[in-house]
């Protein structure tokens, strides 16, 4: 008698003993519930503000396009007008500066849009090089109005990637026109792009002997509206930098000022 009783007490004390932990457990599995459902509402409500200025940034393009034509108009008018000459000048020099306003404005949206919007890659294994050569032909005749050294150092073997062709021609492009636009006040302007692979990735640097970056704005350039030169949206290495992420690499970039910048991206191998 004695022992069953011993027995129903020590199943009774496990029972307690384990009441505890499974009340542990319940309330974790609980708060990671909730914690999930915030998560899907945050996505849901950035998706949301996502798509509504994404819609606002298309329906302020159009009445832009207005503004900028009837700029357009309204010059070509004015020269028909018998006014002074002085007086024509005037309005004209105004109108060309609506104009040139417009323009930009119509970049920042373009840019916006782009940064922005739903990013969809269509990816196949390419040999970088080819892509990269593609890119040299098509980037040397701006480098000659530029007075810039153009060279391009390529391993003799192919280098296989898993890539949406344009969407990284254009994170490449980004780089060497930011490139470009750092030595514009360069005596020695040169630019190199050297592929190599090391591992299982492949790494591209983008060189340029330009004025550099300081080591405290170094980390900002990839955020967005951050702008290093004069009249730049702020905007293009952000996207550089999502096309990228979005293959899967990493961007990064060494600087020192006054000798220039090397920004090197990492891809995975295909």
């Amino acid at each position: 008698m004695f022992s069953g009783t011993w027995l129903l007490a020590g199943i009774a004390l496990g029972a307690v003993s384990v009441l505890p932990f499974a009340l542990w457990r319940h309330k974790r599995d609980v708060k990671k519930l909730e914690d999930a459902m915030k998560r899907a509402q945050a996505s849901e409500r950035m998706a949301e503000i996502g798509n509504m200025t994404s819609g606002l940034a298309h329906e302020i393009k159009n009445p832009l396009s207005t503004v900028g034509l009837n700029a357009q108009l309204l010059a070509e008018d004015i020269e028909q007008l018998d006014i002074k000459k002085e007086e024509s000048s005037r309005i004209t020099k105004r109108l060309e500066s609506l104009s040139r306003e417009v323009e930009r404005l119509r970049g920042i949206l373009d840019d916006f849009l782009q940064f922005a919007g739903r990013m969809k890659l269509d990816c196949s294994v390419q040999d970088f090089r080819t892509m990269l050569e593609e890119l040299e032909d098509f980037y040397q005749p701006q480098c000659d109005i530029e007075g810039v050294v153009f060279r391009m150092q390529l391993p003799e073997h192919a280098v296989n990637v898993n890539i949406d062709t344009s969407l990284l021609k254009q994170a490449i492009l980004n780089l060497l026109i930011n490139a470009t636009q750092a030595m514009s006040d360069s005596e020695d302007k040169e630019l190199m792009v050297r592929l190599e692979t090391q591992k299982h990735e492949a790494r591209l640097h983008i060189i340029d002997t330009g004025h550099g970056i300081e080591k405290a704005k170094v980390e900002e350039i990839f955020h967005p509206y951050v702008s290093t030169k004069r009249g730049g949206t702020g905007l293009g290495l952000p996207t550089t930098h999502r096309i990228i992420q979005e293959h899967g690499g990493h961007i990064k970039v060494d600087s020192t000022v006054g000798r220039g910048s090397d920004f090197f991206v990492s891809l995975p191998l295909a």
